[in-house]
C-alpha cells in the first residue's frame, strides 16, 4: 500500500511517496503527478520512504517524460533507496528522469541552479 502526501513551499510542489507502489496503488501516484503537473512547473518527488516500486509504478513516471519536457516542467525525484534506485537504473530511467540523492540537491535542480 502506498500513501501519497503533498506540500507546497513557495513555488515548489513536493509529492511524498510512502510505502509500496504496485499495480493497484500506482493509480494514486499517477493522480498526484497529474494534478501537480497541471498546476506547477517545479515538482519534487520525495522517495525517502518508498520501500518498493513495481513496473506499473515505474510506468507512471515513464508516461510523464514527454509531457514534462514539452511543458517545461522541472520534476526531480530524490531519496531513492539503493534497492529502488537499482530498479530505475535497470530500465534506464535514471538517464531519462532527474534523480538525485538529497532534498537540497533536488531543490537546486528544480530551481535551475
Amino acid at each position: 500500500m502506498v500513501e501519497i502526501k503533498n506540500s507546497l513551499d513557495n513555488d515548489i510542489f513536493t509529492i511524498y511517496v510512502i510505502g509500496e507502489v504496485d499495480a493497484s496503488s500506482s493509480i494514486h501516484l499517477d493522480e498526484s503527478i497529474s494534478e501537480a503537473t497541471s498546476k506547477y512547473k517545479k515538482i519534487m518527488v520525495n522517495c525517502e520512504q518508498l520501500e518498493y516500486i513495481s513496473s506499473a509504478g515505474l510506468g507512471v513516471f515513464m508516461s510523464y517524460i514527454n509531457d514534462l519536457e514539452e511543458s517545461g516542467i522541472n520534476l526531480v525525484i530524490y531519496g531513492l533507496s539503493d534497492k529502488v534506485k537499482h530498479v530505475f537504473q535497470i530500465l534506464g530511467l535514471d538517464q531519462l528522469l532527474k534523480i538525485t540523492e538529497s532534498e537540497a540537491e533536488a531543490k537546486g535542480i528544480v530551481n535551475g541552479v
